[in-house]
C-alpha cells in the first residue's frame, strides 16, 4: 500500500478533504493523466508565497561533476590569481550582473532567468541524491549505492507520483511524466561503482525514469584525466553528427535492451512483456507489474512521444541554436518532449569514457573549460532560454540547471590546473515557470568561499519547484516500512525566487 498523509491542503491526491487517504498499489497504477488534461492538484498551504502551480512543465539541466562558481555565474575579477584564474569576465545584459567571458550568448539572456550565488550545504561530495532528492543527509556509500533501502525519491519521482494520484481519466500519459536524457545516468563510463541520484527511493523502482538511449556518433576527440589513468577517444559532448537521434531505452529501467523498436517487431506488447517476465522479476517489485505493462501500452501507441523525438521536425538553425553536441540537442528533444505533453524532463550532462569528468575538474580544468564545458554550456542554456521563450512557453515551464556543489575558490597545481570539492558556495540558474526574471539572489564573499548574504541549501531549490509545480513541499508520503516522510522537510519555498 501506499499512503498519503497530510491535512486537506496539503495532499497531493487533489480529490478528497479527508485528512487520511490511503491508496492500494494496484489502483495507483490505473491513475494518470488523458490527452490534453491538466490533473487537479493540491492548493497551496495558507500563507503560502505566490505562484503556486505556475509551471504546467519542468526542463531539469543537470551539470553533474559540479562547475566552478567563480567560471560561471559568479566570477572575482578583483581577486588574486589563484583565485580569479585564467578568464575574465563579462557584463550581462542585467546591470550588475557579470558572468564569465566565455559565456558571451548567455550574457544576452540573463535577464530571463535568475541566478542564486549562495548557494550552501555541507557535504562536498558528488551528492546527486542530496541536490536532487528530500533526504535530510547524506554519506558516500549511500551516494555509491543507487539501491541503498535509505534513499529518497528523485524530484521527477516525485512529480509522477503526485500527478498520478491526482490524474482525472484512467491510464498513463502518452508521453512519460518522468524522463531522463541522453541515457541512464552514470552508465556510460567506467572507473567507479553506478552513483545514486535519480531514482524512485522509497516509492519503488516502479517510479524509476524513463531512461532514453543515445544512438549516434560523436565528431571530436578528448583526452581525459583521472590521477594518472588517461582517456582519449570521441566525446560526443563536444560534438555529434547531424543524423544522431534518442528514444526510449526500455519501458523500465530494470529491464535494459527492451526498446519500444523491439517491442515493435513482436506481436503484442503482452507477449513481449510476458517473454521479458523473468528478466524484470529479478529487478522490480510484482507490484509495478502492471504499471510497467500500462507504460509500455502507452509508449507503444504513441505518435505524439514518436514525433517528439524526431528531431527532423526541427530547421537547422534550431539545431544549431542549441549546439550539434550531445548535451544541445538532448536539451532540444527535452524542449520538444515537454512540448508534446511531457511533465518533467531531466537531461544530465554525465560522465563519459572515464570517470571523474563531466565538469569534475580536478585535472585539466582550463583545458576542458574552454574547449568543451563552458562553449557547451553556453550555447545549449542561451538556446534552450530562448526557444522556449520564443514559443510562448518559457512562463510555463520550470527550467533549473544544478549541480551538486561548486569548486575550491583556490586553484591547484595539479595537470592543467583543478579546483577541487567545494560545497560551502556556489552558484545555480533557474527561469520560467513563475521564477523572476533578471534577478540575482544571494551574495558570496570576494573568494565565492561562503555565502554573506541569503544562504540557500538545495532543499530549497527542491521545496520552490515542487511548489511552482503545483505539489505542496509539505505533503507527506510514507515509504515502504510505512514511516511518514515529508518532501522535503528542511526546505523552504524561496520568496526573493518568485516572480
Amino acid at each position: 500500500m501506499i499512503r498519503v498523509l497530510g491535512a486537506p491542503k496539503r495532499l497531493c491526491d487533489g480529490l478528497t478533504r479527508r485528512d487520511l487517504i490511503h491508496v492500494g498499489a494496484l489502483s495507483l497504477f490505473g491513475l494518470g493523466l488523458t490527452e490534453g488534461v491538466i490533473p487537479a492538484r493540491a492548493q497551496a498551504a495558507p500563507g503560502a508565497p505566490a505562484g503556486f502551480g505556475r509551471a504546467k512543465r519542468c526542463i531539469l539541466l543537470y551539470l553533474y561533476g559540479a562547475p566552478s562558481q567563480i567560471e560561471t555565474f559568479d566570477p572575482k575579477p578583483s581577486a588574486p590569481v589563484e583565485i580569479r584564474g585564467e578568464l575574465g569576465s563579462i557584463p550581462s545584459n542585467v546591470p550588475g550582473l557579470d558572468i564569465c567571458e566565455l559565456l558571451p550568448e548567455l550574457a544576452k539572456v540573463m535577464d530571463k532567468a535568475t541566478v542564486v550565488r549562495s548557494m550552501s550545504h555541507p557535504y562536498p561530495i558528488h551528492g546527486v541524491a542530496y541536490a536532487l532528492t528530500g533526504i535530510p543527509r547524506i554519506e558516500l556509500a549511500m551516494e555509491l549505492n543507487p539501491r541503498d533501502p535509505g534513499h529518497w525519491p528523485f524530484v521527477g519521482s516525485v512529480v509522477d507520483c503526485c500527478d498520478g494520484l491526482n490524474g482525472s481519466g484512467e491510464g498513463l500519459p502518452e508521453v512519460p511524466r518522468n524522463l531522463v536524457l541522453p541515457w541512464a545516468f552514470s552508465s556510460q563510463r567506467v572507473g567507479e561503482v553506478a552513483r545514486a541520484g535519480p531514482y524512485g527511493g522509497f516509492l519503488g523502482q516502479t517510479y524509476d525514469p524513463v531512461w532514453t538511449e543515445f544512438v549516434g556518433q560523436g565528431t571530436k576527440t578528448a583526452t581525459k584525466t583521472l590521477v594518472e589513468k588517461t582517456w582519449e577517444d570521441v566525446e560526443p559532448y563536444r560534438g555529434i553528427t547531424p543524423d544522431s537521434r534518442f528514444r526510449i531505452s526500455a519501458v523500465t529501467s530494470a529491464a535494459p535492451g527492451v526498446t519500444l523498436d523491439r517491442l515493435d517487431r513482436r506481436r503484442s506488447l503482452l507477449e513481449q512483456l510476458e517473454h521479458a517476465r523473468r528478466d524484470i522479476d529479478a529487478a522490480v517489485e510484482r507490484s509495478g507489474i502492471d504499471r510497467h505493462r500500462q507504460m509500455a501500452y502507452a509508449m507503444l501507441g504513441s505518435e505524439r512521444l514518436r514525433k517528439a523525438f524526431d528531431l527532423d521536425q526541427e530547421s537547422a538553425a534550431t539545431r544549431e541554436s542549441y549546439g550539434m553536441t550531445l548535451f544541445g540537442q538532448s536539451a532540444l528533444t527535452a524542449r520538444r518532449l515537454v512540448g508534446a505533453g511531457g511533465r518533467f524532463v531531466t537531461v544530465f550532462w554525465d560522465e563519459y569514457g572515464l570517470a571523474g569528468t563531466g565538469w569534475d575538474t580536478h585535472w585539466d580544468h582550463y583545458p576542458r573549460m574552454k574547449d568543451e564545458l563552458l562553449p557547451g554550456l553556453d550555447r545549449t542554456l542561451s538556446g534552450l532560454l530562448r526557444d522556449l521563450d520564443a514559443r510562448g512557453l518559457l512562463d510555463e515551464t520550470l527550467v533549473l540547471c544544478l549541480s551538486e556543489h561548486g569548486r575550491t575558490p583556490k586553484i591547484t597545481t595539479s595537470k592543467g590546473g583543478g579546483r577541487d570539492h567545494w560545497s560551502r558556495c556556489y552558484s545555480v540558474l533557474l527561469a520560467g515557470g513563475g521564477i523572476a526574471r533578471g534577478r540575482v539572489v544571494g551574495r558570496s564573499d570576494k573568494a565565492a568561499s561562503d555565502p554573506v548574504d541569503r544562504p540557500i541549501s538545495p532543499k530549497d531549490i527542491l521545496a520552490t519547484a515542487y511548489h511552482l509545480l503545483g505539489i505542496d513541499p509539505a505533503t507527506v508520503l510514507t515509504d515502504r516500512q510505512g514511516r511518514p516522510m515529508s518532501l522535503v522537510p528542511t526546505g523552504q519555498v524561496v520568496s526573493e525566487l518568485l516572480a
